[in-house]
């Protein structure tokens, strides 16, 4: 079992800068793989970053790469998501959430392939 609870979340300025942090509870956090999705009104979730379980391999969406950074340690069983050149367009809820299956990688998650997820935070851009 494994228990996700983000933080850092606010309302900022396009152009600004915000760190999102993922706090797992657990023994096994250093497992699985952890994904960041986002909810905006009245849209679906959509995936965001990805990192693999030992933090070798990362994956972003086409809308964020190169202005967001997903990272890990394992040590503190936290993940962040250091979101850099903000848009209005990234306002969402922002949930992290941890694979299905443990040892497992994906390239093209989706929402249902993921097996635990916390509360998800409040990023407000204004542009």
């Amino acid at each position: 079992q494994v228990q996700l609870v983000e933080s850092g979340g606010g309302s900022v300025q396009g152009g600004d800068s915000l760190r999102l942090s993922c706090a797992a509870s657990g023994r096994t956090f250093s497992t699985y793989a952890m994904y960041w999705f986002r909810q905006a009104p009245g849209k679906e979730r959509d995936f965001v970053a990805g990192i693999k379980a030992s933090g070798a391999s990362t994956v972003y969406a086409d809308s964020v790469k190169g202005r967001f950074t997903i990272s890990r340690d394992n040590a503190k069983n936290t993940v962040y998501l250091q979101m850099n050149s903000l848009k209005a367009e990234d306002t969402a809820v922002y949930y992290c959430a941890a694979d299905g299956l443990r040892f497992f990688w994906r390239t093209h998650p989706i929402s249902r392939d993921m097996g635990y997820w916390g509360k998800g935070t409040l990023v407000t851009v204004s542009s």
